[in-house]
């Protein structure tokens, strides 16, 4: 479903050229859960924003259900993006002038989903939220944003789903329902999921665990075997 051959980001900066990630290279087979966990400034987050499409590489390839991101340009990979990609963002990135079902019901819309109202209305009953579909998101608590953002990224009913820390601004029991809907909702619909996050409860319940750090990839199990043999 992901494969990512030898991928490299470089930025430009006032003390000249520096390489976020070093040259990466991994799979996710459909279906998968894949957690990525690492400190803060490793490249965990830029890591996401390539595999989705939201940034581009500076060398290697990523293919997205076969699609190959590097060679297209804004306009074609968020059309990728809206066939086969769902995103969840640390901080909801609601519409502050759309209600919670409008919110909802926008990806249904670009992607010209038939009857969007009634897909998002769906949405909101299976994330618990149908009877706050007119509020506005400064009407909503924290965990209230973040189910519509989780409702408006399965809309789609995407194929792949990344999450940005989906659980980092939310209070120990918000965490856990958002945590419980994000492994319901991707065994109900068989979405690959791939997660950014701090928290190692929710990285363990992953079918595998990536580690980032200073830019570089490696298996959670590579990195337990190491450190046993050192």
């Amino acid at each position: 479903m992901i494969q990512v051959t030898n991928i490299t980001k470089t930025v430009t900066t006032d003390n000249g050229p520096l390489q976020i990630l070093q040259p990466i290279s991994f799979t996710v087979t459909e279906g998968q859960s894949v957690a990525i966990v690492g400190a803060s400034g490793s490249g965990k987050s830029t890591l996401l924003g390539l595999l989705a499409g939201l940034d581009t590489v500076t060398e290697g390839t990523i293919k997205l259900d076969g699609a190959s991101l590097e060679t297209m340009d804004e306009e074609a990979r968020a059309q990728i993006r809206g066939q086969k990609v769902g995103f969840i963002f640390q901080a909801f990135m609601l519409v502050p002038s759309l209600t919670a079902l409008e919110n909802v019901m926008l990806p249904a819309e670009i992607n010209g989903s038939n009857n969007p109202k009634a897909l998002a209305v769906d949405a909101l009953e299976k994330v618990g939220l149908s009877h706050r579909a007119s509020h506005y998101p400064n009407q909503l608590s924290g965990g209230e944003q973040q189910r519509v953002a989780i409702a408006r990224a399965f809309i789609t009913q995407p194929k792949i789903l990344f999450a940005d820390e989906p659980t980092g601004n939310l209070d120990a029991d918000n965490s856990l329902k958002v945590e419980q809907l994000l492994f319901d909702l991707n065994q109900q619909a068989g979405t690959t999921l791939v997660l950014v996050t701090h928290d190692n409860e929710l990285a363990q319940r992953c079918d595998r665990q990536l580690i980032m750090s200073a830019g570089q990839l490696r298996e959670a199990s590579m990195q337990a075997a190491t450190e046993r043999a050192s």
